[in-house]
């Protein structure tokens, strides 16, 4: 590929986690069974690349502009129109949360907070606009052994969060005076009591984050870049990833839909919901004893061994616990402080290289399948149909769904299952309430479960074991009624509804 072509594939790549103007009809990130596809030129692009948009119509240096939106143009991460990230994870009503931002060229912009919710449909509502700041050209990013960091760049804008801020998943978008757009998530959250309390999944998040995705420094725990554009795989990918960076593409991580697509659900039909990230659970910033389930809404791949002890203490308290994923807790990461001494800024997981310990949690005699009641199986190439198992159980009631219905499509992305011969949690009374023949990607027969047990502290424990259980609750031309019911049945019973 010749200069030219590679910054032009991946200015039309750089929509990484291809969205929508998220907050039309709320954040909608594609969603795709397969994990990787070849480009025209024959090199393998990232599976969370959509294709869709990289427009062969595009001149070279020409940026796409949101699909269907004729709206602001999104940045991309070769030019940096705009990027930044935010100094916190999660940030309590009554405190500052700090961006640091680069713009190029230097031009004035402007920062839109908007709230994720129902909100009649629209899936997000703005709270709050900024004055108009002056951007400028932030220090290109440092790195070191593959990990990439933004930590020296200036403060751009401080946001003190009222104290009467509802708690929730926000989104910073940043819009420059040319009319180029980026995002920044980040929660809110306090000590009231709720029903629920919602993790939203940002360790796994930045474990994906290949930023800056420009075909030449970025850097995740899946891909790096060699010195001629190519990209490469997890043996030469980073083994510790930094959240003091933008994410890739358009700014929102791979799979953040996943979790607004239930937030989008649950505020809608009233459930109450105190919110988290899994930084905090691993922090001890949030007592999950305090609640009557946790709800895992999205992709939840890396756990540290703190983050685990809490939950499964959590459990054993009698707080139940909602997974509605799959590929749960496999990695196992540990946290550590930034360059300038901030706590949990420094994501590091081993893999399979390296001395010390392996980073499987089933290789250190720990199977996720002693706290999820199920683990992961593999990938799913092609969505299947999930089969419905024991439809005489409540999960079910009123879904309508008999015994071997199939719900077309709920068996896409990634797939857990029981293993046999891996120990169970201790439980009171276990059921598996799917049971989804699929062909994995040698087209061998493979089979997805999902799974549910009452620990012996009374807690419920569901597992879905697919990708595509949140997605069928709010997602366009995804949503499933049956799953609505089952997944309200059993929240219903977990806060004690009636």
């Amino acid at each position: 590929m010749g200069g030219a072509d590679q910054i032009r594939r991946w200015e039309s790549g750089a929509l990484a986690h291809a969205v929508t103007d998220p907050f039309g009809q709320g954040p909608l990130p594609w969603f795709r069974g397969s994990e990787l596809y070849f480009d025209d030129t024959g090199h393998v692009v990232p599976w969370y690349v959509d294709p869709a948009l990289a427009d062969p119509a595009l001149a070279p240096g020409q940026i796409p502009r949101a699909r269907g939106t004729g709206g602001p143009r999104t940045a991309d991460d070769v030019h940096r129109q705009i990027k930044g990230f935010a100094s916190t994870g999660a940030v309590t009503p009554g405190e500052a949360i700090d961006f640091h931002i680069t713009v190029d060229p230097p031009q004035q912009f402007s920062v839109d907070v908007y709230r994720i919710g129902h909100y009649g449909g629209d899936g997000a509502s703005k709270i709050t606009t900024s004055p108009r700041l002056s951007g400028i050209v932030q220090p290109a990013p440092l790195t070191a052994d593959r990990t990439v960091s933004c930590h020296h760049w200036w403060l751009s804008w401080r946001l003190q969060v009222p104290s009467y801020w509802s708690v929730g998943a926000y989104v910073a978008v940043l819009t420059t005076a040319d009319g180029y757009r980026s995002h920044i998530p980040f929660t809110v959250r306090d000590d009231h009591p709720a029903d629920l309390l919602l993790l939203l999944p940002d360790i796994t998040w930045q474990a994906y984050n290949l930023y800056p995705e420009d075909g030449r420094t970025g850097a995740s725990l899946y891909h790096a870049w060699d010195e001629e554009g190519r990209l490469l795989g997890e043996q030469d990918a980073a083994i510790t990833v930094s959240f003091d960076r933008p994410y890739a593409g358009a700014g929102l991580p791979l799979h953040v839909g996943h979790a607004y697509d239930f937030i989008r659900w649950a505020e809608r039909y009233g459930y109450d919901l105190a919110y988290a990230d899994t930084r905090d659970l691993h922090a001890g910033r949030v007592d999950p004893t305090r609640y009557r389930g946790l709800v895992f809404p999205g992709h939840d791949e890396y756990w540290s061994a703190p983050m685990r002890r809490t939950v499964e203490r959590a459990r054993d308290h009698g707080t139940s616990l909602v997974f509605l994923s799959a590929n749960t807790m496999y990695w196992q990461v540990e946290l550590g402080p930034s360059p300038s001494g901030v706590d949990d800024r420094l994501l590091t997981c081993r893999k399979r290289r390296g001395p010390g310990r392996p980073s499987l949690w089933r290789e250190v005699d720990r199977p996720e399948q002693q706290l999820l009641g199920i683990q992961y199986a593999g990938r799913v190439p092609e969505p299947a149909p999930l089969i419905v198992r024991n439809a005489t159980h409540w999960l079910w009631d009123s879904t309508g769904a008999a015994e071997n219905d199939e719900l077309p499509g709920l068996v896409a992305g990634e797939a857990d299952r029981y293993f046999p011969r891996t120990q169970l949690p201790e439980h009171q009374d276990r059921i598996l309430l799917a049971h989804s023949p699929y062909r994995d990607g040698e087209g061998a027969k493979r089979h997805q479960e999902t799974s549910l047990y009452r620990a012996p502290s009374g807690a419920l424990v569901f597992a879905s074991g697919t990708f595509a259980w949140s997605p069928a609750l709010d997602r366009p031309g995804h949503v499933d009624e049956r799953v609505q019911r089952a997944t309200a049945n059993l929240l219903d019973r977990i806060c004690k509804r009636d």
